[in-house]
């Protein structure tokens, strides 16, 4: 009896057969997007598609099998949404390099994919309380300080590529974007320390309209933060890590604190570092220019800047990628010219940073907004998760992990929209890349444990099911 007491109640057969179902269609869709790119392309369905769709299959199913174990009451949705997602992106990496009859990049995404699967599973078995990160609040933000940093301090010969100084590159062969992990890294730091500081930063100082400010003492993280952001704008030249981190830390501090006065000095300390970084580096400056006026040349002093070949074109300018994305989105209309029956391989750099823009080409409005319900469906989940957490930890790294993936996407569309200006991140789970995809899959593992710990029942509901399973028998 006392051995019943302690074996955990199962999640429910039905909630795990829907996930099953859904994990399949996810696969599902994907293998037919697969074959309607080869058709449109070559007349034909893919000559690997069978192997690629079981083998995709196969790898999921292993996750799936591998958190029905150690994370039986974790959201059911989650894995499938990000299935799709991912496997969406595998999809239009496949149609980009079909044009050009290479198929190198999208063999390599299909590598890290299995890669960060991988990488998921592990987190689950190896993370089995996401609490002990609490515990290396200090180590966490320490690691990921250092791996912000790393690039700045190497040899651009080896970090720097179009003039960001963002990767670590070993040789021809390989190289790893440190930035991916350090903002998972410093998500733990923000929640451990807002749990410990929270009660400080709420206190109210002087009140200023309807808004009560907070104490001119308690502005230090805030503009701690805001210098660090401005610092990797500096030395990386990276302007999308920059907004990701400060903006991540606000909505954090927001969250922790409920002081709308927060957002409000982070939103002046942003347009006001901003506005600097547009006066001061000519980086940021152009990439603001092109944004207020894509259709005419920006310039780096009195070169202008040209990302296409060769670069004698009218269009030669850092605006030159924006304006090819806004045609291609206005070329796919409502809905899309078809997988395989576009042009997305006129857009610069359409498999990282405008995948985005090549799939609303074939997809049309209609499947944009599809692809960012799906983003949306993602993000509700976590912050699902973050609000039935039951200790702060938990809600505070579920609602940043949540956060930082949706500002993420919000930034990139926007971006590529020319609603605000580009910043060079990628879309999550689509655009190539290994170093970005690994790190998102182990945000999910982590946002997946903590699923699992919120939803599981309490022990007193566990004893009791095991007495009334005894007393039935």
């Amino acid at each position: 009896m006392a051995e019943m007491l302690a074996t955990p109640v199962p999640m429910p057969a039905k909630r795990r057969v829907a996930q099953l179902v859904l994990l399949a269609l996810a696969v599902l869709v994907i293998m037919g997007a697969y074959a309607n790119v080869g058709l449109a392309v070559d007349g034909k369905v893919p000559a690997g598609m069978l192997a690629y769709g079981l083998g995709l299959g196969g790898l999921m199913l292993a996750a799936y099998l591998v958190l029905a174990k150690f994370a039986p009451w974790a959201d059911p949705l989650i894995l499938p949404l990000v299935t799709l997602i991912n496997g969406l992106g595998l999809v239009m990496i496949y149609r980009l390099e079909a044009a050009k009859m290479d198929l190198a990049s999208t063999n390599n995404q299909i590598m890290w994919t299995a890669v960060g699967v991988v990488m998921f599973t592990i987190t689950l078995i190896v993370l089995r309380d996401h609490r002990m990160l609490q515990r290396l609040t200090y180590t966490a933000g320490a690691v990921g300080l250092v791996l912000l940093a790393l690039p700045a301090v190497l040899p651009g010969s080896i970090s720097e590529v179009q003039g960001a100084k963002i990767w670590i590159r070993f040789g021809s062969f390989a190289s790893i974007q440190p930035g991916e992990f350090a903002k998972l890294a410093l998500v733990v730091f923000f929640a451990g320390y807002l749990v410990a500081k929270r009660d400080v930063l709420a206190l109210a100082g002087r009140r200023l309209f309807f808004i009560d400010l907070p104490r001119a003492r308690d502005l230090g993280p805030v503009l701690v933060t805001w210098g660090l952001s401005l610092l990797v704008l500096v030395f990386e030249k990276d302007l999308g890590t920059s907004l990701l981190l400060f903006g991540t830390f606000i909505a954090m501090l927001y969250v922790a604190t409920q002081r709308t006065s927060w957002v409000l000095i982070g939103i002046l300390l942003f347009v006001g570092g901003a506005f600097l970084a547009g006066q001061v580096f000519d980086h940021v400056g152009a990439r603001f220019d092109a944004w207020l006026d894509p259709s005419n040349p920006v310039y780096y002093g009195t070169a202008p800047v040209c990302l296409e070949d060769p670069p004698g074109d009218p269009m030669c300018s850092k605006s030159y990628q924006i304006m090819q994305g806004l045609f291609g989105f206005g070329a796919g209309g409502i809905l899309g010219t078809g997988l395989g029956q576009g042009h997305p391989d006129l857009i610069p750099l359409s498999f990282s940073d405008f995948i985005f823009a090549a799939t609303g080409e074939e997809l049309g409005l209609t499947g944009l907004m599809a692809l960012l319900m799906l983003y949306a469906l993602l993000v509700e989940r976590g912050l699902r998760t973050s609000l039935v957490a039951r200790d702060p930890f938990s809600k505070l790294l579920a609602g940043g992990l949540s956060f930082i993936l949706a500002w993420q996407v919000f930034i990139i569309v926007g971006g590529v929209t020319n609603l605000i200006p580009l910043t060079g991140l990628v879309t999550p789970f689509m655009s190539q890349g290994g170093s970005a995809l690994l790190a998102n899959w182990i945000l999910i593992a982590l946002l997946v444990r903590m699923s699992d710990a919120a939803r599981r029942p309490p022990p007193q509901a566990i004893q009791n099911e095991g007495l009334t399973q005894v007393f039935q028998r």
